[in-house]
């Protein structure tokens, strides 16, 4: 008789345009698929029924977040193998004919994969209500993330706590790591500034509050950092007092539309504009426009997507970063330049974004068991996808990262900018 995997097997092939992309291993000990290829061990019929209830992306990672589907080896190698066969044959299952549909459906019997839908994994999924982006959802949201703990982060990310892409200047260097890229992306958002003693800067969505600190230590600016996450509002009012800084830092606990005060000098937004929504990000640059001073500037460090997968796709929504909208480059700064900013540069980090995720990666593998008894088995499974997927995902293009720097022009209407570039990347004697 024929083993399950096999069944299995000859059931996919009957959505897919082309061969299984992956093996398959059966709770009954047999395989199938192409030698070689990843493999993907479903130890119980739960896996299938899931894809019946939920096919598609989301299907998949509900089951591997439930521990209903594992892969044995490399998940993100996985992922790849998965992304390419999809890419090359298009995203669209192939649409069978009745018999075929009906094949497919006895072998689910067969299997035992036919019965009622299996509960999603809870640990993890966000449940938003309300108005899309009103304050209280947006606050939900940004709960739902950033909220997770403050020591799961501190375990995560380097002692800075910067939760956004570094800037790698020495990555061949085996003492350079992904402490020394936050401190080189902080000093260079701080050079693009062109902060100065006394100098007015704006922190929106201020995170664990890398940026402001280091602005204020070095820098010697006057910052007011603002967050809607009650955590890191106070996480960062903790470190102003141990580090001294309560002269040159304010933190302020608050959405950006109530954002008081104007004639900043200065204003960033470090991987925070994902959050604000396709519908509200022309009012969020127009907020930001007018909060700064006539001849200020504006850096805005930002995720982008492909015009052809805006958003960021079910699972992403569902566990990780619910609301969150990301669109191409061209299109921010498009929305930038009509509500009245002057863009002088942009620079993509995506390859930088890929050795700072692949960064993160590793310290969640190699503390795994610490991160399991932080928040138990399923939330520390949705981050092994969340950043495995995501490290490919700028590897492989489909996303970008890119600082964009703009000012909002002088009453006078002359230039507010540098005659060369020269002075962003000069390096501090070591």
């Amino acid at each position: 008789m024929k083993g399950v995997a096999p069944r299995l097997a000859e059931a996919a092939q009957t959505y897919l345009a082309g061969t299984l992309p992956v093996r398959l291993r059966a709770w009954d000990g047999s395989e199938a698929g192409p030698a070689g290829a990843p493999v993907v061990v479903l130890p119980s019929p739960r896996a299938v029924r899931r894809l019946l209830w939920q096919p598609g992306e989301l299907g998949l990672a509900q089951a591997y977040i439930s521990n209903d589907l594992d892969v044995e080896g490399d998940v993100a190698t996985a992922l790849s193998t998965v992304w390419r066969s999809v890419s090359e044959r298009g995203t669209q299952p192939r649409r069978p004919g009745p018999r075929r549909r009906l094949s497919a459906v006895l072998t689910a019997l067969r299997c035992g994969a036919l019965g009622p839908r299996p509960p999603a994994p809870d640990a993890s999924r966000a449940r938003l209500r309300g108005q899309l982006h009103s304050t209280d959802r947006d606050r939900a949201a940004i709960s739902h993330h950033y909220d997770l703990s403050n020591d799961w982060y501190a375990l995560l990310l380097d002692q800075s706590m910067a939760y956004s892409c570094g800037y790698w200047t020495r990555p061949d260097d085996p003492g350079y790591g992904l402490a020394e890229a936050q401190r080189d992306k902080l000093e260079l958002v701080c050079r693009k500034l062109a902060l100065a003693p006394g100098d007015r800067l704006l922190d929106v969505g201020c995170g664990w509050g890398s940026l402001s600190l280091y602005a204020a230590r070095h820098f010697k600016a006057r910052v007011t950092a603002v967050t809607l996450s009650r955590k890191q509002c106070d996480f960062v009012a903790a470190r102003v007092q141990e580090q001294g800084l309560d002269d040159l830092v304010e933190v302020q606990l608050r959405h950006y539309r109530h954002i008081t005060g104007a004639d900043y000098d200065a204003v960033c937004a470090i991987e925070m504009g994902e959050h604000v929504g396709d519908a509200h990000y022309p009012g969020f640059a127009a907020r930001l426009h007018h909060l700064l001073r006539p001849g200020g500037r504006l850096l805005i460090q930002q995720m982008s997507r492909t015009k052809s997968a805006p958003g960021g796709g079910a699972f992403i929504e569902s566990y990780i970063a619910p609301d969150m909208h990301m669109r191409p480059l061209s299109e921010t700064v498009a929305l930038l330049e009509n509500a009245g900013l002057e863009i002088w540069a942009t620079e993509s980090l995506r390859e930088q974004y890929v050795r700072t995720i692949a960064a993160w990666h590793a310290t969640l593998e190699g503390r795994w068991a610490d991160f399991v008894a932080l928040a138990g088995p399923e939330t520390a499974r949705v981050w092994r996808l969340y950043l495995a997927g995501g490290c490919l995902a700028f590897a492989e293009r489909r996303m970008g990262v890119d600082q964009i720097l703009a000012v909002r022009p002088g009453t006078d209407r002359a230039a507010t900018m540098p005659a060369t570039l020269s002075d962003w990347y000069r390096q501090e004697d070591s």
